[in-house]
């Protein structure tokens, strides 16, 4: 007889029972409207966001509810990228990654607004390969291990959610989820089209600080990584490039004089009486003024309100206007990084000229250790290779009545005429808004807030030490036996919240400019951009030299001026390099850091007890300091012929290296410009 044997039946395997079909089934009820719910989500995490930028829950709020469009539109690149859950089963997975994405993005930003001015932008993102360098600039010590052990939790936290997450176990339908997200990523596009030209929003950013308040961080963020450099020219062409340049030839020959040329960039230098509702005690920069009454001057056109020294500095040079840009983009960062570019030293070189750089501030800001070397500068002298470096304002800016050391000695390094771009820091901010001078030689009231009268008190107070630094600048210059033109004007605006309607010229990008000389030349008053001023000083000392400055000496005010300015920049730059046959006429300079040797004479031992040795040469700076077999060694700088190091008995064979090293918080070397093998030490 056949035996039966009882089977469950198969189906009956696959049927959930309990909890694990309520669970489920409230899966299945959250799938149906997970659309919205991730709309939701996505506004919550970009409100986040937007507290951690801020710092201030308050501040976020307002943002939203004031401009809500803009709101709207970035949760809606949130919402965008969201969308892509639906190519996956690990849909409660990818939708933590993505929200986790966005709040660490959210926490960069914060961490660095915390410790720059400058937001997190997408030249950035380049630290990202260096997660130590990013560590140690913007957190403390504590700080940088807290950040280590929450990163640490988050990896452990989505591995095990990767793992032992929900999972979706239905069938993927790609013929609807693709469609979805096409529409969701074509939407994307036509509201970012919509919002540009109703002005919701701004492709471009005259301060990136303002525009990431006012139109969001992920469309800034996006913008300054995917909307970068100068879009090719829809005429551009060699025959074009050749017609936009047929102008130059109508201008005469470059005459013999040589004087020497140089530009003074004041940092945040302009004058506070042209703010409508101040009342300020005395005049802040009564010899600036005398001299724009004396000498040519004019309203000083720049790209950037409060912020973006660079890019002031950048047109200043190159004669390049930032306008074609991509929005909130610094060239020091991008193309500049990767070519050379023809400028003021470059040309001026061709004619017999030596290029200085000068900064009263650390040699690695804005990158220019690196940078300078492709604008032509022969030599650069930064903080570090300044004696008085330690003449510092109260919030810790080196003074700028250093720079006329600095200025005179570069004139008379060489036997040949110069050109000096001198970069000020003094006038930097940000601006206390509590008063910390103990007697202001300057008072200041009628700012809307108590604490806005503190920080103009405090600017007016700091430009009026630069106006004296201009007059004991030029007295020194007034005293030289060359011709020079002295070209002096602010690279922007305070960061002081102004509106055009705070302003008397009603115009944000404007500082002012003056132009000294002592050859006589005749006072011309006009309003000029920063990118038009080399060119214009060129043509008045009978200069014509230079692709760019040609153009704009012999286009200026002409019919498409800007847009063939335009396609010219796009060729020099990006483009084929017709204007220069096809070829890269400039090379990379090996710039010298500081304009003296740093040497290395004696090492004298001057104390049994403790290990004392003094290390003496020339042209030492406190920020010298001494290398043994390769590592930094603690050193005390007495003066620019000695040094001090305390505790370490030199040995035969030990390697000594003095340099000058980075005051920036990498403290790398700038130069090792000597180094010398000790065998036998000298006793004392």
């Amino acid at each position: 007889m056949k035996k039966w044997k009882f089977r469950r039946p198969k189906a009956a395997v696959d049927i959930p029972v309990g909890k694990e079909a309520m669970r489920r089934k409230w899966y299945e009820k959250l799938n149906w409207v997970s659309l919205p719910l991730q709309a939701l989500g996505s506004c919550i995490i970009y409100y986040l966001m937007e507290v951690m930028s801020r710092h201030s829950f308050a501040s976020a709020w307002e943002y939203m509810t004031e401009r809500p469009l803009v709101f709207l539109y970035n949760a809606g690149i949130l919402f965008t990228s969201s969308l892509l859950v639906y190519l996956v089963r690990r849909r409660f997975f990818m939708r933590t990654l993505l929200a986790v994405f966005w709040l660490l993005l959210g926490a960069v930003n914060g961490i660095i607004l915390a410790n720059r001015v400058t937001p997190f932008t997408g030249p950035d993102l380049q630290l990202l390969s260096d997660a130590m360098k990013i560590s140690g600039k913007y957190l403390s010590p504590t700080g940088t291990v807290v950040a280590g052990i929450v990163l640490a939790f988050l990896a452990v936290f989505l591995l095990v959610l990767l793992i032992k997450g929900p999972k979706y176990r239905g069938k993927i339908r790609y013929r609807y989820v693709l469609p979805l997200i096409l529409v969701g990523a074509a939407g994307l596009a036509g509201t970012t089209k919509l919002a540009l030209e109703k002005r919701v929003l701004s492709n471009y950013f005259g301060n990136i600080a303002f525009a990431y308040e006012d139109y969001g961080y992920p469309y800034c963020l996006a913008t300054t990584i995917f909307n970068t450099g100068i879009s090719q020219p829809q005429d551009y062409s060699s025959n074009e490039i050749k017609k936009i340049m047929e102008s130059g030839k109508k201008l005469s020959d470059t005459g013999e004089e040589r004087p020497n040329i140089i530009f003074l960039q004041l940092e945040s230098f302009f004058d506070p009486e042209l703010v409508n509702y101040l009342n300020i005690s005395e005049d802040p920069i009564p010899y600036f003024r005398q001299l724009m009454k004396e000498y040519s001057s004019g309203y000083y056109k720049v790209p950037s309100v409060g912020a973006g020294t660079a890019n002031t500095e950048f047109e200043s040079i190159t004669g390049m206007s930032m306008h074609y840009f991509g929005p909130g983009e610094y060239p020091y960062k991008s193309i500049l990084k990767e070519t050379t570019c023809e400028s003021a030293p470059y040309v001026l070189k061709s004619l017999g000229y030596s290029a200085h750089a000068i900064h009263n501030n650390e040699a690695n800001f804005y990158g220019r250790k690196s940078i300078f070397p492709n604008l032509g500068f022969d030599t650069f002298t930064s903080e570090e290779y300044m004696v008085d470096e330690d003449d510092k304002n109260p919030l810790g800016w080196v003074r700028d009545r250093v720079l006329t050391k600095s200025i005179m000695e570069c004139l008379e390094s060489t036997d040949t005429p110069d050109y000096i771009y001198t970069i000020s820091v003094q006038g930097h901010g940000a601006y206390p808004d509590e008063p910390i001078l103990e007697d202001p030689q300057i008072t200041v009231s009628g700012a809307p807030t108590e604490a806005l009268n503190n920080k103009w008190e405090y600017y007016c107070n700091e430009i009026r030490e630069m106006d004296d630094f201009i007059r004991e600048l030029i007295a020194a210059l007034s005293e030289y036996n060359e011709d020079v033109v002295l070209v002096m004007y602010g690279d922007h605006l305070p960061t002081m919240e102004l509106t055009v309607e705070d302003v008397e010229n009603k115009y944000l990008f404007q500082t002012e400019y003056v132009i000294w000389d002592n050859m006589g030349l005749e006072k011309k008053d006009e309003n000029l951009a920063s990118y038009q001023m080399a060119a214009e000083v060129m043509d008045r000392v009978g200069i014509h030299e230079g692709t760019i400055f040609r153009y704009h000496q012999a286009r200026r005010n002409s019919k498409n001026y800007q847009v063939d300015l335009e396609t010219l920049q796009y060729d020099v730059l990006y483009g084929k390099g017709y204007a220069y046959d096809e070829e890269k006429p400039y090379k990379r300079v090996k710039m010298r850091m500081g304009l003296y040797d740093i040497t290395l004479d004696s090492v004298t031992k001057i104390s049994d007890y403790g290990s004392t040795y003094y290390i003496q040469g020339s042209n030492y700076t406190p920020s010298t300091e001494v290398k043994i077999n390769g590592e930094w060694y603690e050193t005390t700088y007495i003066n620019p012929t000695t040094l001090l190091v305390n505790g370490y008995e030199f040995q035969p064979l030990d390697r000594i290296t003095v340099c000058q090293r980075s005051n920036s918080s990498t403290r790398k070397a700038l130069t090792s410009s000597y180094e010398r093998l000790y065998y036998v030490l000298e006793k004392q």
